[in-house]
């Protein structure tokens, strides 16, 4: 069998794929206004028609919500709480921002519709459904010409009767109805109803996007990549379609943390360099799951990868800002028209800058596969550079500094910000201009390792035929901790384990691959918002533990109150071994040595080594300066650092102190 990955960037749609023994790369430019003709393209390019198994990250729901082009949805709520999505919460993102402006909510005021029925805070239906307002609402929702409902309605996480009702009768409009009960079976009704919104107005896109990859490789072997880290068949995304946000950068991070614990590395912060944003994530022996993420500002409350994004990569354009110094991204040149060097570009990107530094390639890059226009991006470089009274090596150096500042911001996010030293994990390294920025990224925040894969271009497409099939589930249950006990939680998470091995089971996963993780949602009795941590035989003291981590005390003396319980029912497929490279010595072979030419550092015109990094074998050592190219990425390695290849092909990298 054909075993395929596949992820869809913003300027690349990258391609991983296993026939027995042999493994394959292929990249090709993303085609933004139609997602499925680039996989479409490269699926026959690498398989032609024989059958394959795939496994998909898209950013077609991303896409949705930040470009507004879902489908035209109608919010059914209890009534009087029509407005629930636009007044949201007093929180503000930009507090000193005089002219701040929320952004509108996905379904305006006159497709939000109030019903008269009501449960209350302890699960009892105090206000029942009228059969005739029911009926006033299908035809209100034919006269608005909706092509997506959501419903949500009050502590219906309780008691589901009404949402139910309410399914059942919008059933003959043949249109996706989403219920947040089985959406996001939680308390917070603002996060609840925005999270039901998200999923109705993403699942007709994707249900079209889906049905004609689905048509033309059939459903058996189709798989989509979840923003938790694992996937789910592609039937199950086209009604799910919430949990596939972050598919792509998840993608990542599952392959991160596979590779990192292979190679003896189970402390990693992920750095993910594309050609438009960057993300980061700190991995602490495990995949790090939130329930507090945002897109677009607007709460998504399912279980995601914890991952910080960016809007530094290397299609990110230089400018001169309003105030006249130099700004780099977080808009992007994209795949179209991409880099100057890509040949339609415009705009001076930070590929354009490493080109011009020599730290580029252009006869190597995508393995001789695309060729870049060196001769195009000096005239652009220096015109911005005279611009701002610099010289054309003095600003490209400058936008990578820059760029190399807002990835370290980003980084300290996930780690300082939250208890962790960097200093005490590896730097993993990935995306297609990952290897580029790197070593400097470590020497920033005096991270003394780094770590780079095979193939680090293409690691989100490889991460995702290593991922898991996962489902997740959460239950709402608000005890305080004088009333937990072992056995009372051995009863409360029995349905969610039912319900999620039968789920997998139906996902094709048999019994003895099935593993169960409970999680439990805590916080002191009158905080707002709880932590998560693992279930233990003593898990009050790894709560504790988990929020002095996190907020710099703990008060064990202080009650307990448990919130929420969360399952993950996770079925292990097979997956792809790691072939191991064969042992060959300090040096390296001489067939490596591509050449030397001239590469500018810190304003230092430098020969620099150029090796082909397909014929290193384990064991081999470079010192910097060096550039080693390969198919889906180029590392540069400065002077002050140095490569060693491990058994698995992977380059650690060792920052000179």
């Amino acid at each position: 069998m054909l075993q395929i990955g596949v992820d869809t960037g913003g300027t690349f749609t990258d391609f991983i794929w296993r026939d027995g023994d042999k493994w394959g790369e292929y990249k090709l430019l993303s085609t933004p206004d139609d997602p499925a003709e680039a996989v479409l393209a490269g699926l026959r390019y690498i398989g032609g028609d024989r059958n394959i198994h795939l496994v998909h990250g898209s950013t077609v729901a991303t896409n949705a919500i930040l470009e507004k082009k879902g489908a035209r949805t109608a919010l059914v709520t209890n009534a009087g709480f029509e407005d629930i999505i636009e007044i949201g919460r007093q929180n503000r993102s930009n507090l000193y921002d005089l002219t701040c402006r929320r952004n509108p909510p996905l379904v305006p005021r006159d497709r939000r519709f109030g019903l008269s029925c009501r449960v209350d805070a302890n699960g009892q239906i105090v206000e029942s459904l009228a059969d005739s307002e029911l009926q006033g609402l299908v035809a209100k929702l034919r006269d608005a010409g909706v092509e997506s409902v959501a419903v949500s309605l009050l502590f219906s996480f309780l008691e589901p009767q009404h949402e139910l009702q309410i399914g059942g009768v919008l059933k003959p409009l043949n249109l996706p109805i989403s219920l947040s009960h089985q959406t996001l079976a939680e308390f917070r009704e603002y996060e609840r109803t925005s999270t039901t919104l998200i999923n109705a107005y993403v699942a007709p896109k994707m249900q079209t996007y889906l049905s004609r990859l689905q048509n033309e490789i059939g459903k058996e072997g189709f798989r989509i990549m979840q923003s938790n880290g694992g996937s789910i068949s592609a039937t199950t995304a086209m009604r799910e379609s919430v949990r596939t946000i972050l598919s792509g950068p998840a993608g990542g991070v599952v392959g991160a943390w596979r590779l990192g614990s292979l190679s003896g590395f189970p402390r990693l912060i992920t750095f993910d360099m594309g050609g438009t944003s960057t993300d980061v994530a700190l991995i602490d022996d495990r995949l790090p799951l939130t329930t507090e993420s945002s897109i677009a500002d607007f709460p998504v409350k399912v279980p995601m990868l914890d991952i910080h994004t960016v809007g530094a990569g290397g299609g990110s354009m230089a400018m001169v800002d309003s105030g006249g110094g130099l700004k780099v991204g977080p808009e992007s040149a994209g795949a179209d028209p991409g880099p100057i060097c890509y040949g339609r570009g415009e705009h001076v990107t930070v590929t354009d800058a490493n080109l011009f530094l020599g730290r580029l390639i252009p006869e190597q890059f995508l393995g001789g596969g695309m060729s870049l226009q060196a001769e195009r991006v000096a005239a652009p470089i220096n015109r911005l550079a005279n611009s701002l009274g610099l010289g054309g090596e003095e600003l490209a150096e400058g936008v990578l500094a820059i760029a190399n500042t807002t990835m370290e911001r980003a980084i300290k996010v996930i780690s300082v910000e939250r208890g962790y030293d960097p200093r005490e994990f590896v730097l993993f390294s990935f995306g297609g201009a990952g290897g580029m920025h790197a070593a400097y990224l470590a020497r920033g925040l005096d991270i003394p390792k780094v770590l780079i894969p095979q193939n680090p271009g293409i690691l989100s497409a490889a991460g995702m035929l290593m991922a898991d099939v996962i489902k997740d589930y959460s239950r709402t249950v608000m005890l305080p901790e004088t009333e937990v006990s072992i056995n009372k939680l051995d009863r409360l998470f029995a349905p969610l384990e039912e319900k999620g091995k039968t789920e997998l089971h139906a996902e094709g996963v048999p019994e003895g691959e099935i593993r169960l993780e409970r999680y439990l949602d805590m916080r002191y009795r009158g905080q707002s918002f709880e932590i998560m941590v693992p279930e233990s035989n003593d898990w009050r003291e790894a709560f504790h533990c988990q929020h002095e981590l996190l907020y710099g005390y703990a008060n064990r003396e202080r009650e307990i109150e448990l919130v929420n319980l969360r399952l993950r029912s996770i079925g292990h497929p097979a997956k792809p071994e790691l072939p191991e490279l064969e042992p060959g010595g300090s040096r390296p072979p001489d067939s490596a040595l591509l050449g030397e030419r001239e590469t500018i550092f810190d304003g230092v015109r430098q020969r620099t080594k150029i090796i082909d990094r397909a014929r290193l074998a384990r064991g081999n050592t470079v010192q910097g300066p060096a550039i080693l190219v390969e198919y889906s990425s180029t590392i540069v390695v400065p002077r002050f650092a140095s490569v060693e290849v491990d058994r698995f092909g992977n380059l650690l990298m060792t920052i000179d102190a």
